[in-house]
């Protein structure tokens, strides 16, 4: 569990800001809330912003949880900033497949592969 009982650990790396969920699963309105909270602080704060987000400890993801990246993912792109995912394991990767966000949003397969776009 990230440190005070934050839902997310947020490193930086450069100009780039990179969330891991401390959650293994992210079903349950209370948690979304307080997650979606804790990034829409971090969009406000940082102009620009370069966001990933790691799922490499999700296992399980709601609808509600995607409704959530989906507000997030406009957020950031209306504060001029970009997002990535990665690390999304097989079966949450098919359901953004499925609901065709695999089109909405940048989605990498690891996190080197996230930064790299980035920089590039």
């Amino acid at each position: 569990m990230a440190e005070n009982g934050s839902r997310v650990k947020v490193t930086r790396s450069f100009d780039t800001l990179i969330v891991e969920f401390a959650d293994r699963k992210i079903l349950d309105e209370l948690c979304i809330a307080e997650i979606q909270d804790e990034l829409v602080r971090l969009v406000d704060g940082t102009p620009d912003v370069k966001l990933i987000l790691s799922f490499g400890n999700v296992e399980h993801l709601s609808s509600a949880a995607l409704g959530m990246l989906i507000t997030l993912n406009k957020k950031v792109h209306g504060k001029s900033g970009a997002l990535k995912l990665c690390d999304i394991k097989p079966q949450i990767l098919e359901v953004f497949n499925i609901t065709r966000l695999n089109k909405m949003f940048d989605i990498q397969p690891d996190l080197a592969a996230a930064k790299a776009g980035f920089q590039a």
